[in-house]
């Protein structure tokens, strides 16, 4: 044999035995392994609050790429709403989607991520001053005050929540004393203050006390929310503006322990995707709050803007809570100084930077604007 033939036949030796080699590795090769996590909201399943936890968790799922699946299941499809914290705690889930105001009996300063005027801060202002005015510390604080093994994340700044639904429209603050209504958080608090007899009724709850006279009133959120729910059903007469929550946001809780055996890949995925979910659920919120809006008053509902003698009427049972509820509960007082402080700041660039949308709306639609 050449010494040329002998290389080749070497070379293709070598060869046949690499492709043998990388046959025999294939099956040895390690697939990603997927992390199912069961979630639970507290909506029911035909609210859009429900499609907005679905929406984060598909997000979540779709940038993961296989690598991590979140199944969101309705309320009480394991636990009843108000028992969602403790149940995610636990690890009987390993996440939920609702609203910090739900654990108002835990500790009363968890309402004040949502119930009640913020110092005048909108939903949007809220959220800044939680993520980097010091929300996001003392809410972490008071969770580890009662032993709950949670992580949580705020989004979604909601838009500003009606005053409610009524059998007879609310003229005066007179008209709210005696009136049997369901809210819920600091709200109870701020409309027991104001004479009303205060009933904290889960979501899908609400429609079917007012239809069988159990309560004359109630809130629960917005237009789309509302309408599914089928408020119109059973009352006609809906008030808009309140300060009772016109500045809340959902919460997206997680088992620490789950959480923290994530990759650091998926968590930082997890935390993108609140932010993404957070400003998708904002317009979308928009389209659908205000395509139902004009369904509601084709189906009858007439609306009212809320007197502003009953908005004073708010504020000034709020300032009452707070004097006590901040005597009281330490924890409560330090979140309230730290909001006011950030909203006293930012409250005023807001205010001084922020123009008269109203006026270039009313300049195009209003009474006597030009038709185009």
């Amino acid at each position: 044999m050449t010494v040329k033939k002998a290389v080749t036949s070497r070379r293709g030796m070598l060869k046949g035995a690499a492709i043998a080699t990388g046959a025999m590795a294939v099956p040895m090769v390690a697939t990603a392994q997927t992390t199912s996590l069961r979630f639970q909201s507290t909506w029911p399943s035909k609210d859009i609050f429900h499609e907005y936890a679905n929406d984060f968790a598909t997000k979540v799922n779709n940038m993961a790429g296989g690598r991590l699946k979140i199944e969101v299941l309705p309320a009480g499809a394991v636990v009843p709403a108000f028992q969602l914290l403790e149940a995610v705690a636990k690890g009987t889930l390993d996440g939920g989607h609702g609203v910090v105001a739900y654990h108002y009996g835990k500790n009363s300063a968890l309402a004040l991520w949502g119930s009640g005027p913020s110092f005048g801060m909108d939903p949007n202002m809220l959220l800044a001053w939680h993520n980097y005015g010091g929300g996001k510390e003392l809410l972490t604080e008071i969770y580890k005050s009662l032993n709950l093994d949670v992580v949580s994340y705020l989004y979604g700044p909601m838009p500003t929540q009606p005053f409610g639904w009524f059998k007879k429209p609310i003229a005066k603050v007179a008209d709210v004393k005696g009136t049997k209504f369901r809210t819920v958080g600091l709200a109870v608090d701020m409309y027991t203050d104001m004479g009303a007899a205060v009933n904290p009724l889960p979501g899908g709850e609400i429609v079917p006390a007012l239809d069988r006279g159990l309560i004359d009133g109630a809130e629960f959120n917005n237009a789309s929310s509302d309408r599914l729910l089928g408020f119109p059903d059973v009352v006609k007469n809906c008030m808009l503006q309140s300060f009772h929550q016109s500045g809340e946001q959902f919460e997206i809780l997680f088992n620490k322990g789950k959480l923290d055996a994530l990759p650091a890949e998926l968590k930082a995925i997890i935390d993108y995707g609140v932010q993404a979910a957070s400003a998708d659920m904002s317009w979308k919120a928009v389209q659908r709050n205000s395509q139902d809006y004009i369904e509601l008053k084709k189906q009858g509902v007439k609306f009212y803007k809320t007197p502003d003698a009953v908005l004073r009427a708010q504020l000034a049972s709020w300032d009452k809570i707070m004097e006590k509820k901040g005597g009281e509960n330490p924890l409560f007082k330090k979140v309230l100084d730290s909001q006011r402080a950030f909203a006293q700041r930012a409250g005023q660039w807001q205010n001084d930077y922020t123009v008269d949308f109203k006026m270039a709306y009313n300049h195009y639609f209003g009474k006597g604007a030009k038709k185009s």
